[in-house]
């Protein structure tokens, strides 16, 4: 998942609110945004720096708390600062050191797709009723809002759903009942926003959609702009489903970023994933 997650995220930062690189599609190579030059080809974004801090937390064992949650993204940001975030949340990290300093100075007001696009991992977990609390907590450090809540719910109960065999074309009707309201059946169209329905609406319909995980790839990054955190959010949920084709193409596989925590730690924490929340009935 992680892996796959740093791929989609990687290749779609080189396309990220620029629709005219969008003729260069074509899954042959990661691409250099023309603005973001400090995002180089095959470097992720926040998207999976965070998602990497969300799989530690939950690898740790420790109670789920707004404490931990806190003290892992100061950890993954100060270990491994990276261009990618939001502006704003990028300059308070920076002067953040500790999870206390965190919780007290955040502002967490925020509609935005920060809390839906960390939230694929919770997907390991073995019941729904873990998923949706796990998910509200880790929402609510940062995006303490009804849609930042709910957008991180529906995408990882999505992830959840499609481990457990639900079948793409199931995933609208299933959130439908699940996280009402947001109208997940009926298919998103036009250029993405930063919002967090935005976002996982639209990597929803990509789920739906897709037969395999290039095709899926390719559809997102046509949307136009939020499209490096829709392909995370979708390319991880599907990643884990048994009903989609697992066809990344191997040199996207080979030339994502490979530092201390690139490609070969990130197949780890997949790795010790599968093994600490082995699938059970639900």
């Amino acid at each position: 998942m992680l892996l796959e997650c740093a791929v989609a995220d990687a290749y779609g930062a080189g396309f990220e609110f620029h629709d005219a690189a969008l003729p260069f599609n074509d899954l042959s190579a990661y691409r250099q945004h023309p603005k973001h030059t400090g995002i180089r080809p095959g470097m992720y974004t926040d998207d999976t720096a965070m998602s990497i801090a969300v799989a530690e937390a939950m690898l740790s064992g420790e109670p789920w708390t707004p404490w931990l949650l806190a003290s892992k993204f100061v950890e993954c940001f100060h270990r491994d600062p990276r261009p990618g975030y939001a502006q704003r949340f990028y300059e308070f990290l920076l002067v953040t050191r500790t999870a206390d300093e965190f919780l007290a100075n955040i502002r967490p007001d925020s509609e935005r797709s920060g809390a839906a696009m960390r939230a694929a991992p919770l997907g390991w977990l073995p019941t729904t009723d873990l998923v949706r609390e796990y998910a509200t907590v880790q929402a609510e450090v940062t995006h303490k809002t009804k849609a930042g809540v709910d957008s991180a719910v529906a995408a990882a109960l999505m992830a959840f759903h499609l481990r457990h065999g639900v079948r793409p074309a199931d995933v609208g009707g299933v959130l439908d009942a699940a996280v009402p309201g947001y109208n997940w059946s009926i298919p998103f169209t036009g250029r993405v926003s930063v919002a967090g329905m935005d976002c996982v609406r639209a990597a929803v319909t990509a789920v739906v959609r897709s037969t395999g995980l290039s095709e899926m790839l390719q559809w997102v990054v046509n949307l136009g702009g939020d499209v490096d955190t829709v392909a995370a959010i979708a390319v991880s949920a599907a990643s884990l489903s048994p009903h989609i084709q697992q066809d990344l193409p191997q040199h996207l596989l080979n030339d994502v970023e490979n530092g201390p925590y690139g490609r070969e730690y990130l197949t780890q924490l997949d790795r010790q994933l599968t093994e600490r929340f082995p699938k059970s009935a639900h």
